[in-house]
């Protein structure tokens, strides 16, 4: 009897094994959805179309990009509002706009830093927005870069807010610098280097690193949470 009733009951506890992490993963997205939205809502007032955004990826190269750049910070997007909801214009995949307490729920710990030009006063202008937008229009939709090419083919993140800056406003955010000039030798930015590029670096490609913009003299810091 009690060998049917084991077996028996052997399936349920499979599957229960199996629908487990997935509901604790559920649920710790939505409790991670429900922290940032309540600490984005405070934000709201302060923030400004054309802010810059930043945070600690949880992707699988986060920790590669942080250790090549002595940064923290390795994922950023540019804030705009659209249907009277904040939204992050960032490269993913595909380069699309994510409603803000969903962007700020997949960083690590919640934690995000918002900057802005020094001068946006005066230099962000209803105009000024607008060539913004239409700089980044024609990039909606690509296919996120896996190997940080400089080309429009593809899109990584901070390639995105240069280019959209520069394009649209002439303002060069960050220094370009090349995949040479960062600190390729921890073995976790050796093992992402072989898997993108094998034996074959394109150590001249030019580069923009989150980092880089982070540290931008032309931005000011307005959020840190």
């Amino acid at each position: 009897m009690k060998y049917w009733t084991l077996l028996f009951l052997l399936p349920a506890v499979a599957g229960a094994m199996v629908v487990y992490p997935r509901l604790t993963s559920k649920i710790e997205r939505w409790q991670a959805q429900r922290q940032a939205t309540a600490a984005v809502t405070p934000l709201v007032p302060t923030l400004h179309e054309g802010d810059l955004i930043f945070h600690t990826s949880q992707s699988a190269q986060s920790q590669a990009i942080q250790l090549a750049t002595h940064s923290p910070y390795s994922h950023c997007g540019l804030l705009y509002k659209a249907n009277g909801e904040w939204q992050v214009f960032e490269a993913v995949q595909p380069v699309k706009l994510t409603p803000l307490a969903r962007w700020v729920a997949r960083g690590q710990g919640g934690h995000f830093v918002v900057k802005r030009l020094h001068d946006a006063a005066t230099a962000l202008t209803p105009s000024s927005l607008a060539r913004l937008r239409a700089a980044g229009q024609p990039m909606l939709g690509h296919d996120y870069d896996l190997a940080f090419n400089w080309s429009d083919r593809q899109i990584y993140c901070s390639e995105l807010i240069w280019k959209v800056y520069d394009r649209g406003l002439h303002r060069q955010l960050g220094q370009l610098q090349q995949l040479r000039d960062f600190n390729l030798s921890p073995p976790a930015v050796q093992a992402k280097l072989r898997e993108r590029y094998g034996d074959h670096l394109p150590l001249s490609e030019p580069v923009i690193s989150p980092a880089s913009i982070f540290n931008s003299p032309e931005l000011v810091t307005v959020v840190s949470r």
